[in-house]
């Protein structure tokens, strides 16, 4: 497992390395298109963490959202947008048997601890400051 910062040129690089991954697997089961619960069902073994998004090393992270289309954090075409929140506060996992990247973080609200996970789409994937 990694725990490096990676710079944002290589969460595109990998975003763009896997966007034609069709081959069937475990961890696809569900979309995870937009930003989802972790399921408990989920098979986290599969994964590997590559490192973590480097955004603001030298500052405090955005708490605000970049959503110029009208999108919500929910939205499946929501952007992925490095700098914003929740994209700021992640680590990408990339699945050992089909090669699938995904983001993921920790929401800690008041009363509960949610884990949440989101499949790295190219597409989808905004550097803006």
């Amino acid at each position: 497992m990694s725990n490096r910062h990676l710079e944002p040129e290589e969460i595109v690089a990998l975003a763009a390395a896997t966007a034609s991954i069709a081959v069937s697997c475990e961890c696809a089961r569900r979309p995870y298109a937009g930003w989802e619960s972790l399921s408990p069902t989920f098979p986290e073994e599969l994964l590997e963490r590559v490192g973590k998004v480097s955004a603001a090393l030298d500052g405090e992270l955005r708490v605000e959202e970049y959503h110029p289309e009208g999108t919500n954090l929910w939205s499946e075409n929501a952007p992925i947008a490095l700098n914003y929140y929740p994209a700021n506060r992640c680590e990408v996992w990339q699945c050992r048997h089909c090669q699938r990247c995904y983001l993921r973080y920790t929401e800690f609200g008041g009363y509960y601890v949610d884990r949440r996970m989101r499949r790295l789409q190219f597409e989808l994937v905004t550097l803006v400051e």
